[in-house]
């Protein structure tokens, strides 16, 4: 069985070693530490998986008749030392029912498996996809099987997490598994930075950061630093960043796929990068602030996005403009009662300061709108008021324009990222009119906090079709689920790239 390397443009630190693309022969030619099936509800006797049954001598068959497995989605059955098999065990992975299977679910079924392998050392672990699935579903399963090996554990010297040496997919287009590594590496790429330790990742560290998967992949970046902010009168970035030893920044990357140089962009991707957020004089309790370096999820989203887009060389002219600050409480932290006077010349009450992912992206949308792109998508984790709304697995979608809110919606369900539209009525604009500015940097009480938060965003985009997604809740995960360790989940990185791709 001849192996196909992948010529990938790869660029995360966490991407596992090998995945390669081989072509399916026969079955007790494949040797692995392991060897992973998708199992449909029902489906034992059709297919591979009958295939794979009859070499085994009826041992599938028997496992869902015993009603050890069902084929209901994300189970994981393994089956040690199968017989006719040179594979240590078979996985089976359950996808639910073969009419409702799509691309989420491959994700996150691969993603089962892969985790639960990933708790042994493997040199070699074969996935066999299914001739149905369409490209874009294997990319999908691909990424996932590469993601569920990743784990959290940064600084742990005993990993609970140990990557596969190799990775194989077969009956799989070797163009599908290239495609499904990239989207993996510019996942774990946000999961990583998200996962780093506050003290490690800053301004100046996550602008560094930055700079490096720019030169990897080719984007080209441009760096803010606290005197250019001051020259361009980004007073509420500014502002944010001033409780904290450590100055501001603002990155700015492009990638120039299409037309001329000087093209305006076709979409403008803004991130809030709080790289931590004490809350500042508004200070958080304790347990509020322990998970808090997830602040800069929609800014680690945004990067992963673009270095993804550019590594998958698709043809449109995107910029990501990142906002990265820490917000603290030192002696010259920003204070309630204060007006700041925003880039755009709007000016700000402060009546919260842990209301701060805002005041951040009030200036950086300002920015972006001079480059007059044609749309425009912000995340942040911004509101703990779309948690209690939405959940903790599903982000919340804001918009001027609804063709552009539905574009971006059927984007991330594509690829089972779960979105609710919630409204933007006029009347709420009602609730963030100041008294002595124009407007306040929270609304009226706790109702609607979502929505308040993102009708002062959209103050600052200027009637350009905008999107704001709120990633409050699925940005991070407090606990382990059957597909990931806690921690970052690089939420909307998929979503994003998908939308740049379009329909398949």
């Amino acid at each position: 069985m001849s192996s196909e390397f992948l010529p990938v443009q790869r660029f995360s630190d966490s991407r596992p070693a090998d995945i390669l693309a081989e072509p399916i022969t026969r079955l007790d030619a494949i040797e692995a530490d392991a060897f992973v099936l998708f199992l449909t509800v029902g489906g034992a006797r059709t297919g591979v998986i009958a295939d794979i049954d009859k070499a085994t001598g009826g041992i599938i068959t028997r496992i869902v008749s015993s009603g050890e497995i069902t084929g209901k989605r994300y189970e994981c059955v393994p089956i040690l030392a199968p017989p006719g098999l040179k594979v240590g065990q078979l996985i089976l992975i359950g996808i639910g029912n073969r009419e409702e299977v799509d691309a989420g679910t491959l994700y996150l079924a691969a993603a089962t498996a892969s985790r639960h392998l990933a708790a042994r050392r493997r040199a070699k672990v074969v996935f066999m996809a299914d001739g149905a699935w369409t490209t874009r579903q294997i990319e999908q399963a691909v990424a996932g099987a590469a993601v569920g090996m990743v784990g959290q554990d940064l600084y742990r010297a005993d990993k609970k997490r140990t990557r596969f040496g190799q990775t194989t997919w077969v009956n799989a287009p070797v163009e599908a598994v290239e495609h499904g590594a990239i989207i993996a590496d510019g996942v774990n790429l946000a999961r990583r930075l998200i996962n780093m330790a506050p003290d490690d990742l800053y301004p100046q560290t996550f602008t560094e950061e930055a700079a490096m998967i720019a030169g990897r992949t080719g984007v080209e970046i441009e760096i803010w630093d606290e005197e250019r902010l001051m020259r361009e009168h980004c007073h509420a970035i500014l502002a944010v960043a001033k409780g904290s030893s450590r100055a501001p920044r603002l990155v700015i990357l492009r990638h120039r796929g299409l037309g001329p140089a000087d093209a305006a962009p076709d979409i403008a991707l803004v991130g809030k990068g709080v790289t931590f957020d004490s809350g500042g004089l508004s200070l958080k309790p304790s347990d509020s602030m322990l998970t808090m370096k997830l602040d800069m999820s929609g800014g680690a989203a945004m990067l992963a996005a673009i270095a993804t887009i550019a590594a998958l060389k698709l043809p449109m002219n995107i910029v990501a403009a990142i906002g990265m600050v820490e917000n603290m409480t030192g002696p010259a932290a920003y204070k309630l009662g204060d007006v700041i006077t925003a880039r755009s010349g709007t000016t700000i009450e402060v009546h919260n300061t842990d209301a701060e992912g805002r005041l951040v992206l009030a200036d950086v949308l300002d920015v972006v709108r001079g480059l007059n792109p044609k749309h425009i998508i912000d995340a942040a984790t911004l509101t703990g008021a779309c948690v209690v709304a939405l959940g903790n697995d599903v982000a919340g979608l804001f918009t001027n324009n609804q063709e552009w809110c539905d574009k971006v919606a059927a984007a991330a369900r594509a690829v089972g990222e779960q979105v609710w539209q919630l409204p933007m009525y006029a009347e709420y604009d009602e609730q963030i009119k100041g008294e002595i500015a124009d407007i306040k940097n929270v609304g009226d009480g706790r109702w609607g906090g979502a929505i308040t938060a993102a009708k002062f965003l959209e103050r600052f985009v200027g009637g350009i079709p905008w999107i704001h997604i709120d990633i409050a809740g699925p940005a991070f995960a407090e606990k382990p689920k059957p597909w990931t360790d806690g921690g970052g989940t690089g939420s909307m990185v998929r979503a994003i790239v998908e939308l740049v791709r379009g329909p398949a």
